[in-house]
């Protein structure tokens, strides 16, 4: 019942910035806790941060605090993520993914988005 687009990866240097955005359809997006999430070749997929339906509850991976912002505009069916310092460690597909329970684990989510490639070079 929800689809979900990212946009905004490209290729950046190490200590660059981007902000990821994340569309989504259906009526009651307000009700999803919105997750980001990662995945390199080869690697697992992993949690970066999640933002709860009112925006009042948030979660970084101890890896993205200080650099990672997480925020939504409800209004506008949108969440985005903001990446400061880069570093080529973050190189990845970034997912966008909506579930109604407040979790951290790929698992939990029912929705997801194609993916968009952010690359840091040093």
């Amino acid at each position: 019942q929800v689809q979900l687009v990212e946009s905004g990866g490209g290729l950046v240097q190490a200590g660059d910035s981007l902000k990821l955005s994340c569309a989504a359809s259906g009526r009651t997006f307000s009700s999803y806790t919105m997750g980001w999430f990662r995945q390199a070749p080869g690697k697992e997929r992993e949690f970066v941060a999640r933002i709860s339906g009112n925006g009042g509850v948030v979660y970084y991976a101890d890896s993205m605090k200080g650099r990672f912002t997480i925020s939504r505009d409800n209004a506008k069916n949108r969440v985005f993520l903001q990446m400061n310092s880069l570093k080529p460690e973050d190189t990845a597909v970034y997912y966008c993914a909506a579930t109604s329970y407040g979790s951290s684990s790929p698992n939990a989510y029912n929705y997801w988005g194609q993916g968009t490639q952010v690359t840091v070079s040093s």
